[in-house]
């Protein structure tokens, strides 16, 4: 089996990927419409949470 040099094993192109990567096709637009002051509001959060003590369990 010849093996092709701008191929991976799984047969994905290097080369086209290097093309779209170097044009920003892909992961732009999904920063584009992420909100960074809601994801630290919401990760601060969720820490104080798991930071409070636990009230719903009963020790016997």
């Amino acid at each position: 089996m010849k093996k092709q040099t701008n191929k991976t094993q799984t047969g994905t192109n290097v080369e086209e990927v290097q093309k779209q990567n170097a044009a920003g096709q892909y992961g732009a637009e999904f920063a584009s419409e992420t909100n960074a002051a809601e994801v630290k509001r919401q990760n601060q959060q969720s820490e104080s949470k798991k930071n409070q003590p636990a009230n719903n369990k009963q020790s016997r």
